[in-house]
């Protein structure tokens, strides 16, 4: 952004504008700022929880009677509240200029069913189509965990069957008055609802585990999609999944990684193996049909189960994105859950129904949930505890204290979060890929209808229950649709089956994924720089026999405790749920995963002439001013606790009282060192907004006065970071 602070007269009080000054909007610092940020890794001191407030999340943008403007930014979602607050304009013009006149202060640490629920789509699918064995399979001695800390399940009591816990808000909420708490999981590959309420079922957290397509219970719902050529909705979920080649359409799956930050940020960067997106459909479209569907079914669910005890309407949703989404990721993710419908209106009148939907991270919902289970990870409190949420998609990584008594839970982040796309869909297409690698003289098997069922065989049964070195000398064997096809030894065809070997499995398929995960857990650790107590495996790829034999191997010696829940991969909707009962921020503070910039001008010092004397130009004033420097508001690695607000004081001249709109531009920034030019190093714009300054009442005191060579106002900006996309 065009941004600039040039100073009045070193000496004096400046001069009224003359000549062009009067037209340049030129805005100036009443004292030359100097750095004060926070090093990116300050030492980690924790306010006592019972003596700091916990101030509510969503504060809008507003100006008070003193010049002083707050607002919640870096998250564009969060924008689209400010960019309807009055006074909050939004404005596709070019930036005024604008230069800070300080640093803002650093943040401180501180039941039984009666048959399937029928699908409300159109033309129904192939009939004889084969319903799905279970999705998750049950649970095997060597890999389970001791039981639930927390309670036993309540009994079924209808067909919207469900599994249950016990709530995490006990013993330290604030007043609960019985409001619903659904959470959403979406997932690349599988999602799922869990919902709660004090109102309901002793305030247990409750997952649907009742889908329609089968008779089966299952915790999740595949994340897939089926259209026809005109692209309506045919099926969702577990009937997609299994839905037989139809002539016409179009199955969907994995559309998720389409909003990873580096696929929004350049769309080339998409990985070429993922399925591509049906003509005139964005990701957004797919993520707003599926999201329709899950959570229309899931209403319903509720309310069986539930009846006239909770206004679904009125609930407080919350929505799991990865951690290493970035702003851009949630705003379109918020946006596309709003247009699905997961929040609305409740009642006439109810203008802040929007701001009910609320982004939580993965490994922070399931933070919360795993906090709970001290059976299993035998924490006290001052520990340390790293959740490892592997998923379909991306594996998630965060490591957290323990402040405070467990009965009264908070916890706090000890270094910033991690993630990367190693989840287990590509084990899949790496498995495919050696199919197709085998096969590749035999173009009779690898037609797309036996690709698919190479691919369905290998996800359902081999992928979890693959167990390394001790499978080598086996053969996995899969069925081949073209028995007429000669046999050919030398790639495993024999007898109508595709027969690999499981060294061949390992090398080819799971060992390049698990060493990802593998190393992603070791830079992790690293960074936190402090002993970790316990490590929780959560998520659907966290049930991977090898995943978990490989992460146990190589840190049992450094970690005392390697766990993996019974209900691993509802981890996350669980604590989603449990963070919405709570009605009391769970996680204290949050570690700044990027920084956050903007582009000033400042005066020039000796240090600029030295290495960048092409920015430096001459103001009217006949300062030296330095361009493109770069002002952090807050810096990758500092501590931040949540509700915080992080203000920085500007100065705008207004040529007339005309000219009364500011328009800023937040700039973020995953570099780690210190930057003092804009071209050290990739910055990224996140978000624009404009501030109406005619609302301050020391612009309406010099507008109402005869300036004719213009004037200054002194305003401050007010940042909230959220834990979401940062």
């Amino acid at each position: 952004m065009g941004c600039c602070g040039e100073p009045r007269s070193k000496d004096q009080p400046p001069p009224p504008p003359q000549g062009n000054n009067a037209g340049q909007g030129a805005i100036y610092p009443p004292t030359y700022p100097t750095n004060t940020q926070p090093s990116p890794h300050p030492p980690l001191q924790y306010p006592d929880p019972s003596k700091t407030p916990h101030p509510p999340n969503g504060y809008p943008m507003n100006v008070n009677g003193n010049g002083t403007m707050h607002g919640q930014m870096p998250s564009t979602h969060q924008m689209q509240t400010l960019n309807g607050h009055p006074g909050v304009v939004p404005t596709s013009s070019p930036p005024n200029d604008f230069n800070p006149s300080g640093y803002p202060p650093g943040p401180q640490a501180t039941m039984g069913h009666q048959g399937p629920p029928q699908n409300n789509f159109g033309p129904m699918l192939d009939p004889t189509i084969q319903r799905p064995t279970p999705i998750h399979p049950p649970q095997r001695s060597t890999t389970v965990s001791p039981p639930l800390a927390m309670g036993t399940p309540g009994p079924f009591t209808g067909p919207g069957s469900v599994t249950s816990s016990t709530p995490s808000g006990a013993g330290g909420s604030t007043f609960d008055d019985g409001k619903l708490s659904i959470s959403v999981d979406f997932g690349t590959t599988m999602s799922g609802i869990a919902y709660g309420s004090s109102r309901i079922n002793a305030g247990r957290i409750q997952n649907i585990i009742h889908w329609p397509g089968s008779f089966e219970t299952f915790r999740k719902v595949p994340t897939c999609l089926l259209y026809d050529a005109s692209g309506r909705v045919l099926a969702w979920g577990l009937e997609a999944k299994n839905a037989g080649p139809m002539p016409g359409t179009i199955r969907c799956e994995w559309f998720k990684l389409f909003l990873e930050p580096r696929a929004l940020r350049d769309p080339t960067t998409i990985d070429p193996r993922l399925p591509s997106l049906p003509p005139g459909k964005t990701a957004a479209d797919l993520i707003i049909d599926y999201l329709s569907c899950l959570y229309e079914y899931a209403k319903e669910q509720i309310t069986r189960e539930t009846g006239a005890v909770a206004d679904l309407n009125a609930a407080d949703v919350w929505l799991t994105v990865p951690a290493a989404w970035d702003a851009a990721g949630c705003d379109l993710m918020r946006e596309a859950a709003i247009k699905a419908g997961l929040v609305q209106s409740a009642h006439a009148g109810d203008r802040n129904w929007r701001d009910r939907l609320r982004i939580i991270t993965e490994p922070e919902a399931a933070a919360v949930h795993c906090a709970h289970l001290t059976d299993l990870h035998k924490l006290k409190p001052s520990q340390n505890f790293l959740i490892c949420d592997a998923g379909g998609g991306t594996v998630d990584l965060a490591i957290y204290k323990i402040i405070g008594s467990l009965s009264n839970l908070e916890i706090a982040e000890v270094c910033a979060r991690s993630g990367a796309n190693c989840g287990s869909i590509f084990l899949d297409l790496r498995f495919r890929e050696l199919v197709r690698t085998l096969l590749a003289d035999h173009p009779a098997h690898l037609d797309p209808a036996s690709q698919a069922f190479f691919m369905h065989a290998f996800a359902e049964s081999d992928k979890l229950a693959y167990n390394g070195e001790e499978d080598d000398e086996n053969y996995f064997h899969f069925n081949c649709f073209n028995v007429e096809d000669p046999d050919d030894p030398s790639v495993g065809l024999v007898n109508g089956e595709l027969a690999i070997p499981g060294i061949l499995l390992r090398r080819e398929v799971f060992d390049p994924v698990v060493e990802e995960v593998l190393n992603l857990l070791e830079e992790q650790i690293k960074r936190a720089a402090a002993p970790i107590d316990a490590l929780m495996m959560v998520g659907g790829f966290s049930e991977s026999h090898y995943l978990f034999k490989r992460v146990e191997a190589r840190f049992k010696g450094r970690i005392a405790v390697i766990a993996r829940p019974n209900d691993a991969d509802t981890a996350t909707s669980r604590g989603a749920a449990q963070y919405g009962l709570a009605r009391r921020p769970l996680v204290s503070s949050v570690i700044a995963g990027r920084s956050y910039l903007m582009k000033v001008k400042l005066p020039a010092d000796s240090e600029d002439w030295a290495k960048r004397p092409a920015y430096i130009r001459e103001n009217d004033a006949g300062v030296a001013i330095c361009e493109n420097r770069i002002q952090y508001l807050v810096q990758k690695g500092a501590i931040l606790r949540k509700g915080q607000r992080i203000k920085t004081k500007f100065c705008k001249f207004s040529a007339t009282p005309q000219d009364r709109i500011f328009v800023a531009v937040l700039y973020t920034s995953d570099v780690d060192k210190t930057m003092r030019y804009t071209d050290e190093g990739p910055i990224q714009e996140l978000c624009k907004w404009s501030v109406d300054l005619g609302m301050l009442p020391t612009f309406q005191m010099h507008a109402n006065m005869p300036h004719p060579n213009g004037f200054y106002t002194d305003f401050e900006l007010g940042l909230e970071l959220d834990s979401a996309g940062e």
